[in-house]
């Protein structure tokens, strides 16, 4: 407590608080930092806990800047020891919230915050606020026996990956920072009984709000209708101000837009390849943000079964294909939870059916801005996409290449333009001599019937290809460079890890002064090397 004593002692930080979640919604009455069970209350006040040394590894300029923050903060010792969880700024009023949540299918009571402590709600420039969040802090009453923090490898992941997506235009929360502590941490990356003691690391983490489905099932469950009345009266004030709360639907109406919201979510997760690997209850955003980066993955080679989670190796229940269903699954168990509150829930089938009526037709609209195809019939459309994902299968074919050179594809007539399109595409799949000849007709056949509904469509050729290129990103976060950036930083090297947040905050661009490197196909010596094909969800 030294330590924090003498950070109020210094000069605040640049930012103010106003910490609208604590000071509305019932806190823990009891503040011992213990696990246990925590009863009508929606969070529990908590501080971090000191570490032994924070040193800051990277930051991010933009998320600071939504912040109101300067460069220069990451170089202020204030900062670090703040964001490493050694100090607590005048104005914060350090907390952990409560949830619950369906893990794997299957009801798992109270989760909450095990390592995560929000310090606060900052007012930003824009008098938005973001709650500041510290990822690996320390215990909380919510830990469940565990320790409450991080490792390098999984923190670096998560900053890395936030800021990615930010920058690839999907709904998330960002990484305002990533700092050692200086600690070492025990952890069994497998849990195949090789636990090893490995560098610890804190993730400073910023949102609007880190509401999630969970939230409002941990009272549902209860029977706590007077808490969830709360949280939900909390939610719609500050969150969704353009529902009326006094509307008789005014519940349905949140949850429709909860519905479409999720909706898009999943569609962007599609349009990337990227596959969350935990689509617990307790991971999905009321608002419709990506949260909680655990082992989540980027699809290399396309296969629809692909998840990156070991625990769900077996069952396959979060793979690519089903992010769409496991949407509407967990959205349907947020509804049941805010039934406790409605006389009639009848109406709450809206909920799926507005997540369903949203859902197809983004999705069809994405696959056709990613193909640079103006809407056609629908039917038509659908089985052109539901083609072109048989020959993905058929072909391992990287799709972020794939739809990044479609925008350059021959689309002449003739024979000859014919071989030129497959040798085109051919850079994309991971077999040397793909498509094998009995994909071969296929590919050819499909690629002369784009080639021959672009020339139809008249579309100016710069203009869609720029517009092609707004949607399908050159470069991504790969698993094998996030764990070749891993691998120096746990040798001391953290040049490859700002190297990383450079590329992927600009993944749109051609970037001529990257390396080809970092948007060329899988090497070979990745397919199944930890961290990079699977991994656990031991952080």
């Amino acid at each position: 407590m030294e330590r924090y004593a003498a950070a109020m002692s210094r000069p605040a930080l640049p930012w103010t608080f106003d910490d609208r979640f604590v000071r509305e919604l019932p806190a823990d009455p009891e503040t011992s930092n213990h696990p246990r069970t925590v009863l009508e209350s929606a969070f529990t006040r908590v501080q971090p806990t000191p570490v032994a040394d924070p040193t800051l590894v990277v930051g991010s300029v933009g998320a600071a800047a939504q912040l109101g923050l300067p460069p220069e903060v990451f170089d202020a010792p204030d900062f670090v020891a703040t964001v490493g969880g050694n100090a607590v700024q005048p104005g914060m009023d350090p907390y952990s919230a409560c949830y619950g949540g369906h893990q794997f299918g299957h009801w798992a009571g109270q989760l909450g915050d095990g390592r995560a402590i929000t310090l606060g709600e900052v007012v930003a420039p824009d008098d938005q606020r973001i709650e500041i969040q510290l990822k690996g802090a320390g215990r909380t009453p919510y830990s469940r026996g565990a320790d409450g923090r991080a490792v390098l490898r999984s923190s670096i992941r998560e900053f890395l990956c936030s800021e990615a997506m930010h920058h690839l235009g999907v709904p998330t929360t960002r990484a305002l920072s990533l700092v050692r502590t200086g600690d070492q941490v025990l952890r069994d990356m497998f849990y195949d009984g090789r636990a090893a003691m490995e560098p610890g690391a804190i993730v400073c983490r910023t949102s609007p709000s880190f509401l999630r489905f969970g939230t409002y099932q941990i009272f549902a469950a209860r029977r706590d209708a007077k808490t969830l009345q709360k949280v939900v009266d909390h939610t719609l004030r500050w969150h969704f101000p353009e529902i009326d709360r006094e509307a008789p639907d005014a519940l349905v109406q949140w949850l429709c837009e909860v519905a479409r919201r999720t909706a898009h979510l999943v569609v962007h997760w599609q349009r990337v390849g990227f596959v969350h690997g935990v689509l617990n209850t307790d991971n999905l955003s009321i608002l419709g943000l990506t949260i909680d980066y655990g082992p989540y993955g980027w699809m290399d080679g396309f296969d629809p079964d692909f998840t990156p989670n070991t625990t769900d190796a077996q069952r396959r229940r979060y793979r690519y294909a089903h992010q769409p269903g496991i949407g509407a699954w967990n959205l349907a168990r947020l509804a049941e939870s805010i039934s406790l509150l409605m006389e009639d829930p009848e109406p709450l089938q809206q909920v799926l059916d507005t997540y369903a009526a949203t859902f197809g037709p983004a999705f069809l609209q994405m696959m056709l801005d990613k193909l640079g195809l103006k809407a056609g019939e629908r039917e038509a459309d659908a089985a052109f996409i539901d083609e072109l994902m048989g020959l993905f299968r058929g072909t391992e074919t990287d799709m972020t290449l794939f739809y990044r050179g479609l925008a350059d594809l021959d689309v002449a007539e003739g024979e000859a333009a014919d071989d030129r399109r497959l040798q085109q595409v051919s850079t994309s799949f991971y077999a040397v001599e793909a498509p094998q000849p009995l994909h071969r007709p296929s590919w050819a056949r499909w690629l002369a019937q784009y080639a021959a509904r672009v020339r139809s469509e008249a579309s100016d050729p710069q203009r869609r290809r720029e517009a092609m290129n707004g949607v399908n990103p050159k470069f991504v976060l790969r698993n094998y460079l996030a764990q070749v950036a891993i691998d120096k930083a746990e040798e001391g090297d953290d040049s490859e890890v700002e190297k990383l947040l450079q590329i992927v905050s600009d993944p749109y661009s051609d970037q001529p002064q990257t390396d080809d490197a970092y948007s060329a196909k899988r090497p070979e010596w990745a397919r199944h090397k930890a961290g990079c094909s699977m991994l656990s969800c031991s952080s």
